[in-house]
């Protein structure tokens, strides 16, 4: 299949260097949108919803010198084809498949490290549950891997964009998921014009918004749900990473991702090393870049794999 690029944005928001430019690859009849620069040991950043591979701009652009960096756009998101519910199933197992499409064709078959955040942290250790021994360093940002931790429930909103009757309506008909997270999901300040458009720019249609609303609809509550086995696979297997060095890096003004979350992490991963941001929000590398940048470039060099 013929790889094509486009210019995904021409700077980042501080206008500091030139962004990452994507590519395209046929994953199973479907044009998938991801970036891939540099040269090293691979770093694979996995976004969630509703973001896209935008929300990682300005890390990819800060690694990209000393490490190859890869960001894909989940099908239904950012630059990737967004094909109907009929065509496309919108499940943690096909997007892990995909995953694992991307990663074979690329030819990254080990030294990875992960970056995750949201629904992409349940994305890639589902990936990771199956090739763990590909998986070298984690790096976590406001996500999950396991079951909701106890004393946790669904945020009412969330139920909300769930519910088959007002769901649709309120996610594809007027974008509230996106332009609520956009204004909510940042806590220090608001974010520039610019930044809220480039997360917005994907979602300018009842069609193109079809992933943000399923990726509210397969997270499994309950047994029986889909997907609820799958998860529970994942967080069974987390035991295996426990000797993978972990950096996670948290905003705890994480209305979905709080402190339960954080803790849940840190009960099954003793040795991570944790920095928690009181003031940052789930968009924590907005929030936070500043910091969270060079706590990542610190962690990659103390944790060589050569």
């Amino acid at each position: 299949m013929k790889q094509e690029a486009h210019q995904t944005f021409s700077r980042d928001p501080k206008g500091e260097r030139e962004a990452p430019t994507a590519r395209f690859l046929d994953i199973q009849g479907f044009r998938l949108s991801y970036i891939d620069e540099g040269a090293g040991d691979p770093i694979v950043m996995l976004h969630g919803n509703p973001t896209w591979s935008f929300y990682y701009r300005n890390l990819a652009s800060a690694l990209r010198d000393d490490y190859r960096v890869i960001v894909p756009d989940h099908i239904g998101c950012g630059l990737s084809d967004k094909p109907d519910v009929r065509q496309y199933p919108y499940t943690l197992e096909r997007r892990a498949q995909d995953l694992d499409d991307l990663l074979e064709r690329l030819g990254v078959r080990e030294n990875v490290t992960l970056v995750l955040h949201d629904w992409g942290g349940m994305i890639g250790m589902a990936w990771a549950n199956r090739r763990p021994e590909r998986v070298k360093r984690l790096v976590v940002l406001n996500t999950a891997a396991f079951h909701m931790p106890a004393g946790k429930r669904l945020p009412w909103s969330l139920w909300l964009c769930r519910n088959p009757l007002t769901g649709p309506f309120l996610v594809r008909g007027l974008n509230a998921f996106s332009r609520a997270a956009v204004r909510w999901c940042v806590t220090r300040r608001p974010l520039s014009p610019e930044a809220r458009a480039g997360y917005l720019a994907p979602y300018d249609s009842w069609r193109n918004r079809v992933a943000v609303l399923r990726f509210v609809q397969d997270i499994p509550v309950r047994a029986g749900d889909p997907g609820y086995d799958l998860v529970s696979e994942v967080q069974d297997g987390l035991q295996r990473f426990r000797d993978v060095p972990m950096l996670i890096c948290w905003g705890e003004k994480d209305f979905v991702f709080d402190r339960h979350f954080l803790e849940e992490w840190r009960r099954r991963f003793p040795s991570a090393e944790v920095h928690a941001f009181a003031d940052a929000g789930h968009f924590v590398l907005e929030d936070a870049g500043e910091e969270i940048i060079p706590l990542v470039r610190d962690f990659l060099k103390r944790h060589p794999l050569n």
